[in-house]
This record gives C-alpha cells, structure tokens and sequence, in this order.
C-alpha cells in the first residue's frame, strides 16, 4: 500500500514532527542527581565499616 498523495505546498504528518513545542520540566532539584545520592550512601557504608572496624580493633 502506498502513502496517499499529499498536496503542494503542505508537508506531510511525519512522526516527530516540530509542530506543536513541548514545554521543559522545571530542574527536579536534588532528585535528579544522582552523584549526590551515590557520595551519600557511599558516605553511609564507610561509617558502618568504620563502626566495626573500631569494635575489631577494641576486642
């Protein structure tokens, strides 16, 4: 099948088409970096290793 004929002058549908903008999403702020989060919970695992690191050496 064959794509109907389109008339001079006008531009065919095509799927990505520019015609109607789309508005930006604001910045979601923190939650949208993810060094952060990936710094905090590296953060979190190095005082827990601490934490029995120091109970060890107390025995």
């Amino acid at each position: 099948m064959t794509d109907p004929l389109v008339p001079p002058g006008e531009t065919p549908p095509a799927e990505g088409s520019t015609a109607e903008a789309h508005e930006e999403r604001p910045d979601g702020g923190l939650w949208e970096h993810p060094r952060f989060w990936l710094w905090l919970i590296a953060a979190g695992a190095v005082l827990v290793a601490a934490f029995f690191i120091a109970r060890l050496i107390s025995l």
